[in-house]
């Protein structure tokens, strides 16, 4: 039997990409300046790992001033237009062969997979000492984002998570109006996405059986989840509604929405969550996610600040709308409403875009405090940025986007759950009152792949 290929050949990139062939030198950083140096003005020499979709958008965004020298992925048709778009990246299927073939050469790595493959992906790249830039949610299970959490603080490597609203103004003004008491103090927030990402209506249709795309390597795609043949229910984008593979609309939506809060309110870990969920049975639909839930997550007093109550809807569930907006301003569907004792804030999706204090009388005569939250340029100049002058990111895996990721991924095993209110540990990582819920933190690999 031939060993099947995880190295595109020349011919396998035109073919999926009709692009031109071209060969150029890389130079790694280390050559140019010397171990453990990197001059603010060098070129990165940076690799993608899922480079259709989101990935795409990402290695664009970092391609004008650093070489992008190898691409990575399990789909020809997905990523055939970034293939093209760098022909003189070193084209792969499998990122374990780009790093056997190529480790020395590459400086930082930008994960795009489906949710399943984040963290097999993102954690070869930080054992082998590779900066990573990881789209959200971190990972797909509680045990794999504490697992990249101390993995990126042993090894010292520079990460981002991809929830690039942390880097925009609004999250910073808004983080500045909590501390100043705009609203008082925040005692609830009511957050949610109005996107249904849900597998649920496609169950039935998971008997028929259908042939692989020839541009497809679906063993591959299912990187560590558990075998079972291909549908096309699953992709390109709709894994996010399908367990084995995605977080549901809380998974996508989370690391957006919440993080304003999470940032001006220090948040950190929930003690209790429980999800409310309408027609789901999770023992007979367990495979999908439901249309839609609420989410309750109960976050003690921290410092200075009260007790406060995170409620997350998703899809058909919706925010509720809060009595100080005017008549004429649309219902808050992605975005939170937060609830002071003194007044009341919205924002929507992406770092608290189109922050303001409602009614607008109040935000006429609010008087803004000054800004003291240091300004970034953009989410993967920060990036960028912080590998080249040695400090953290903004959203790095430890400190912060593993722990915003942690909150999702509760969320998703409280759906599991549904009805329960879970005791969540944080420090011992489990729950205190449900050895189920404890099997969902850690969801068995297939064999042959590990952290």
């Amino acid at each position: 039997m031939m060993k099947k290929r995880t190295t595109l050949t020349r011919r396998d990139f035109v073919r999926a990409a009709g692009a031109a062939t071209a060969t150029f030198m890389i130079v790694p950083r280390h050559v140019v300046a010397g171990a453990g140096v990197t001059p603010p003005n060098e070129r990165l020499n940076i690799a993608g790992i899922g480079v259709g979709g989101m990935g795409a958008g990402d290695i664009g965004a970092v391609a004008p001033d650093n070489n992008i020298v190898a691409l990575c992925d399990v789909d020809l048709n997905r990523s055939a237009e970034t293939f093209k778009k760098f022909p003189n990246a070193r084209p792969y299927r499998d990122f374990r062969k780009m790093f056997d073939e190529m480790e020395k050469e590459i400086d930082a790595v930008i994960v795009a997979t489906p949710d399943h493959c984040h963290a097999v992906a993102a954690m070869a790249a930080i054992k082998r000492g590779k900066h990573v830039y990881c789209e959200k949610p971190l990972a797909h299970s509680v045990d794999e984002v504490r697992q990249l959490m101390k993995a990126a603080r042993q090894h010292k490597v520079v990460t981002q998570l991809g929830n690039q609203g942390h880097s925009y103004e609004t999250i910073r003004l808004f983080c500045e109006w909590i501390r100043d008491g705009a609203i008082g103090s925040v005692h609830t927030i009511h957050a949610g996405c109005a996107a249904v990402n849900s597998g649920i209506d496609r169950l039935s249709h998971l008997k028929e059986r259908h042939p692989v795309p020839p541009t497809l390597d679906w063993d591959l795609w299912l990187g560590p989840a558990q075998y079972r043949p291909y549908h096309p229910a699953y992709l390109p984008g709709s894994w996010r509604g399908w367990v084995p593979f995605g977080n549901g609309t809380v998974g996508d939506w989370t690391c957006h929405v919440v993080d304003p809060v999470f940032w001006a309110l220090d948040l950190g870990a929930p003690a209790t969550i429980q999800a409310a969920v309408k027609n789901y049975d999770p023992k007979t639909q367990g495979d999908a996610f439901p249309k839609g839930e609420v989410i309750t997550y109960e976050f003690p007093a921290k410092g200075k600040r009260g007790p406060v109550t995170l409620h997350w809807y998703s899809g058909t569930e919706r925010i509720p709308r809060p009595k100080e907006m005017e008549a004429d301003e649309k219902d808050v569907e992605t975005g939170a409403v937060v609830l002071g004792d003194q007044g009341t804030i919205i924002y929507g999706s992406h770092g608290a875009g189109g922050v303001r204090i409602i009614p607008q009388k109040k935000m006429d005569e609010y008087k803004r405090p000054p800004k003291t939250l240091p300004r970034v340029k953009e989410h993967h100049w920060d990036w960028l940025q912080a590998i080249r002058n040695g400090t953290k990111a903004g959203s790095d895996f430890d400190s912060y986007g593993g722990p915003l990721t942690e909150i999702a991924l509760l969320g998703v095993i409280a759906i599991r759950m549904a009805g329960t209110k879970l005791k969540w540990d944080a420090k011992r990582m489990r729950f205190a009152n449900s050895k189920e819920a404890n099997q969902l933190l850690n969801p068995p690999y297939r064999s042959g792949w590990k952290l």
